[in-house]
């Protein structure tokens, strides 16, 4: 146990630091639909959503991706359809999705998915939606902005990637919506040089939603084969089940890539030695009948000594956190030093602040 300390000066030798670190995932289309003929794919009893999974799920090893799922809302022009396969739920899985991310008016009504995210303004509302909900496990704190990229085919059921667009959240790093209850989100769109203009959907970057306009997946009557009739895509919506539109869709991604973020919070400690101190060590062996062990020549020669790890304290002096040295470093009276010591996640740095250091 250390028996000399110093103290910091709260001011001047503690900082705080954060760093961003990104990691690029990429999901394949054959990951999705093909590779492990669905047995990586969860379907549920109460039908409102299809988990896909890295691994078949049944394996102890297999990792949760994300969810699909798909609904409408009753103000949708598809609420009228006499073909009504599963219509509560998908009214309430776009306004539970709506009311998660978009939010409530003033008179407490849901807010519907708005194209371009400018909810005041008006504007063309997204009203039939495809939502594919990432894992916490993949997004870690949240998606990176313009680093989503989402490439679909546009064919029919037989041939899907006949056809293909893809979809990105261009020039997001600069251009985002804040107006979310769930965070920053970006607009989808499939032309950088018109964002706006080429609209399909919106991607909330803590929440990590992505929210599609069922209509990017437009295609006459070959989106979807239900017994021996062809369904459009708004077709599928009001008359086939949430988890055959899943099915189609998981079969129409060729990719997803995006980079996720973790962010690093950092308290950094720099511990100021001066020429005066630490020159004599604690350590028991450090003396042989009372003279330093280390030193050489006459007994009048200056101290020496050698430092090799650094003790945090709080304000108790009781010890919090230890740095070890990648290699002993020499301290005499003649030298001083500063030493940097970063700690990352150290959640006990506001109940217990560091004060002292050792060595």
């Amino acid at each position: 146990m250390a028996n000399t300390f110093k103290e910091f000066d709260l001011e001047k030798d503690i900082t705080v630091a954060k760093t961003l670190l990104h990691e690029s995932i990429p999901i394949t289309g054959s990951l999705l639909s093909g590779t492990y003929s669905d047995s990586n794919i969860k379907n549920f009893s109460h039908g409102r959503f299809q988990s896909v999974y890295d691994y078949p799920y049944l394996s102890s090893s297999a990792n949760h991706i994300f969810d699909i799922t798909a609904g409408y809302s009753p103000d949708s022009a598809l609420s009228s359809s006499s073909d009504t396969v599963q219509q509560s739920i998908k009214f309430q899985t776009y306004n539970q999705m709506a009311q998660i991310l978009v939010g409530h008016d003033t008179t407490g009504s849901i807010l519907p998915f708005d194209e371009d995210g400018d909810i005041l303004a008006g504007g063309t509302k997204i009203k039939e939606c495809v939502f594919l909900s990432f894992s916490r496990l993949l997004v870690k704190d949240e998606l990176k902005k313009a680093s989503t990229q989402l490439v679909i085919g546009t064919g029919s059921y037989l041939d899907p990637f006949a056809g293909t667009k893809t979809i990105s959240d261009y020039g997001a790093n600069n251009e985002f919506r804040i107006n979310s209850p769930a965070g920053e989100y970006g607009v989808l769109a499939t032309s950088s040089s018109d964002v706006l203009g080429s609209a399909v959907g919106l991607v909330y970057y803590q929440a990590g939603v992505m929210v599609l306009t069922a209509s990017v997946f437009h295609d006459g009557s070959q989106f979807l084969q239900s017994g021996s009739t062809d369904q459009s895509v708004s077709e599928a919506l009001t008359g086939s089940s949430i988890q055959d539109v899943a099915d189609n869709i998981r079969s129409r991604i060729r990719n997803i890539d995006f980079n996720n973020t973790v962010e690093l919070n950092s308290t950094i400690h720099f511990c100021r030695i001066d020429a005066d101190d630490f020159n004599y060590s604690s350590n028991p062996t450090y003396l042989s009948s009372s003279e330093i062990r280390i030193k050489d020549g006459e007994a009048d020669n200056e101290p020496i000594s050698y430092i090799t790890t650094v003790g945090l304290y709080n304000s108790n002096r009781e010890l919090m956190a230890t740095a070890k040295l990648s290699e002993p470093l020499k301290k005499t009276p003649q030298n001083s030093m500063i030493l940097r010591v970063r700690l990352d996640f150290f959640l006990l740095l506001t109940l217990f602040p560091l004060e002292t250091l050792t060595l």
